[in-house]
Order: C-alpha cells, then structure tokens, then sequence
C-alpha cells in the first residue's frame, strides 16, 4: 500500500514564498496590480489639473480636427492653411533619417585634355533654349493680357497669376509655396497633394513657385505626383520642373543634391515619362556637360527598367543627333543585357556606321559604347553587319579599345547561326 501522506505543519514556509514576503522577488499578480493602481492615481491627479504644454497642445490638435471637420462639411476644396503651420514644419528636421550611401554614390568621369576638346567638339553649335514651367505659364499670362479688354494690371511687386484662377486658390497655393521654401521634414498639406486630379495642375503648381522649392519637397513632390499622375502628365513634371532643378543644381554645386538624386531615382518609376522628359530633352538639348551625363547614367544604371521602355529609348538614342553624352546614355543602356529586336540592333550598327566617313576623331565614350555593343550583342549581328564594323575600326581607331572590338567581332558567331559543338568521342575507342 501507499505511504499515508503526513498532516504535520512545516517548520517554516518555502524559501521562494519568504523571499516574495521580503521584497526580494515581485510577484506576477502584485506586479499588476500595483500597475493599474498607478494608473488609477495618475488619472486622479490629472483630472483636477493639467500643466501648460500638455494643455497647449491638446488645443492645437482640437483646432486642426475642427478645421479639417469644418473643411469637410463645407466642401472647400483648397483648404487655408496658417502662417504658424509653414513655421512648424519648416523647424522639423531629417535627424533621426539614415540615409544609404550606396543609393548615392557614382563614379566620377573625368576626360583628358584632348578627349575634353574632342568631347567638346560634338556639341551642337545652336543648342536648344531651355523652357520651364514658369516660362510657359508667364508665356500664358502675357498672351492673355494681349487679348483682354481689362485695363487691371497687377502691381508691380505681386508675382503674376493665371488668368482664370479663383482668388482663394491663389491665396492657398501661395501660401503653399512658402511653406515649400523652408521645407525640411514631415507632411505636406492636403492641398498640394491633390494637385495632379486638377485640370489645370500646371497654372496651380506654378502658384507654389517650384524653382524655389527645397530639394526636400522636391522629393516629396516628385514620389507624389510621379505615382499619381498619368504618363503624359508626369513627362511634362519632369521636363519642366526637375530637369531644370537638376541641371541648375550641378551647375551651381559641382555635384547633385542627395534629395534630387532620389528624385532622379522615383521618376524612373514610370520609365516613358523619365525618358521623354529628362533623358531625350537633356540629349537634344546641345549643352548636356559630361558631369551631368554621368551623375544621370548613373540613376539610370541603379533602377530596373523593363525592356520595351530600354529597346526604345535606345532606338530613339541611334537616331538622335550625335553627341558625346549620347553614347554614355547608349553605354548604360547596352549594360542592362536585355535581349534587343532585331530592329533596335540594326538601328545601332547604322548609328555607328555613321561615322564611317567622318575625318573627325571621336571622343573615347563613344569607342567605348562600341565596345560594349559587341561584347553584349555580337552573336546577334549579321555577316555584313561585321565586315562592316571591321571596316568601321579601321577608319576610326583607339589604340586601347579597336582591337578589343575587332577581337570580340572574329571570335564570335553570327545572327541565325548555330554553335558547332565539339565532335563526340568515340566511346569504343
């Protein structure tokens, strides 16, 4: 049978349970309990008072809730915004932000003296005049002062505004456009979010003055309005906004600033709009620098673009006038190794044989262009296209770069051909 269990009294409690008696271990359940009676004290004490600052800002967050309700209920589309608002977020700063170094980071290109003059040769001798979107709304203002019959005229100290605008529109985007001047961090007004479903988004963007935009709402603008506006839209953003920011800010600075490099970066999210209005413009335009040509190669080398929108931006490349930041953008390009049509390969072997009959001696971008075009591309190219090019070399020669393109033209198989495999040994041998 079983032991018969003892009824006799312990000498003294268990160690754990005089230790939880003394203070030394904090039992689970009191741990609670004293926990929620601090709460319970806390609330007590606070009803009866509450200090200043905690005061302070439980008005402010009432105000802005009214506004917004009051803003709702009354359909105002452009809401007003305070002066105090711009000073709030304008003190807000990027501190706790880490920002990767590697998403900035290119190789600087530097050119000898004779390669800078022969770079600087195949500059267009008229380049294009630069247009921004002030220009074009300035252009507007003008041609409706012409055919007005109004003898109003704006003050001389006031900036210009569209015709048409209503007065509270121009006061909030001006408003707007200050707070842009000194922005650094945090949320943007509601307001300018819903620029892009605005019928005439450019006349009230052009209200908040972009040229004078910080590069950090520069950012926010472009990760906006890239990813909300249609293609069309997005193409005239880029072009008359921020390629003039970015062109504007290497010149001045020498290099570009971390937040239009990020900008340059969203606007590749939609690749049709990136090339039409930066990337095109800037090669037709005639005064496209090496520095910018690197620093904008270099956005272009980091974002996956799909390869229609890649076979056709070096389509439109080959048949553009020739420049030298051309054949960088054609370089970059190239490295992506997309499997090209046939039609964009032959486009680029005619932009190469262009030159056949040209006496000038080519920058070193465009050998290196050639360079990579056959490494990349040779088993894709026809017999006639490799004579050709083995012509092409030998009238335009580089002393490092020709014979590496002639080598990888001779070892390689031609477009249709088929790989001889090695002969299989004979197993009975």
């Amino acid at each position: 049978m079983p032991k018969a269990s003892s009824k006799k009294k312990q000498r003294h409690d268990p160690l754990h349970v005089e230790m939880r008696a003394d203070g030394l271990v904090q039992s689970k359940n009191r741990e609670k309990y004293t926990e929620r009676e601090n709460r319970r004290m806390l609330k007590e004490s606070n009803d009866g008072y509450v200090d200043p600052k905690t005061s302070r800002r439980l008005l402010e967050i009432a105000r802005e809730q009214q506004e917004e309700i009051e803003a709702e209920e009354g359909g105002d589309q452009y809401p007003d915004f305070p002066e105090d608002e711009a000073a709030e977020l304008s003190d807000e700063s990027d501190e706790g932000k880490e920002y990767s170094e590697d998403e900035y980071d290119y190789e600087e290109e530097e050119l000898e003296g004779e390669d800078a003059a022969i770079f600087e040769k195949f500059m267009p001798s008229a380049p294009r005049e630069r247009q921004n979107l002030a220009d074009i709304i300035m252009a507007k203002i003008k041609q409706h002062e012409i055919n007005s019959t109004e003898t109003e005229k704006p003050s001389s100290d006031a900036r210009p505004t569209p015709p048409g605008l209503d007065k509270k529109i121009v006061q909030v985007y001006t408003k707007i456009g200050q707070l842009l001047r000194r922005y650094k961090s945090g949320p943007v007004p509601k307001a300018f979010k819903i620029i892009p479903s605005i019928r005439n988004w450019e006349e009230v963007m052009y209200l908040t003055s972009p040229d004078t935009w910080t590069p950090q709402a520069t950012y926010q603008a472009t990760r906006m309005f890239v990813s909300n506006m249609k293609p069309k839209q997005a193409q005239k953003f880029l072009n008359l906004v921020i390629l003039d920011r970015v062109r504007d800010d290497i010149a001045e600075n020498k290099k570009l600033n971390y937040h239009l490099y990020m900008s340059l970066k969203k606007s590749l999210y939609k690749p049709a709009a990136f090339f039409k209005g930066i990337l095109f413009p800037l090669c037709e335009s005639g005064t496209c620098t090496l520095r910018e040509a690197v620093i904008i190669g270099s956005v272009l080398s980091k974002i996956s673009v799909p390869m229609l929108h890649s076979a056709a931006a070096l389509f439109q490349l080959s048949e553009m006038e020739y420049s030298g930041p051309t054949s960088l953008f054609i370089r970059v390009l190239l490295d992506k190794k997309y499997a090209l049509p046939y039609k964009v390969l032959d486009s680029l072997v005619f932009h190469f044989l262009r030159f056949k009959q040209d006496t000038r001696q080519l920058p070193v971008l465009w050998h290196q262009s050639l360079l990579v075009f056959v490494q990349r591309y040779k088993a894709d190219l026809t017999p006639e296209q490799k004579e050709s090019l083995l012509g092409l070399i030998k009238v335009q020669y580089h002393e490092g770069i020709s014979e590496e393109i002639r080598r990888e033209i001779i070892h390689s198989v031609c477009r249709g051909e088929m790989i001889v495999p090695q002969e299989d040994m004979d197993i009975d041998a």
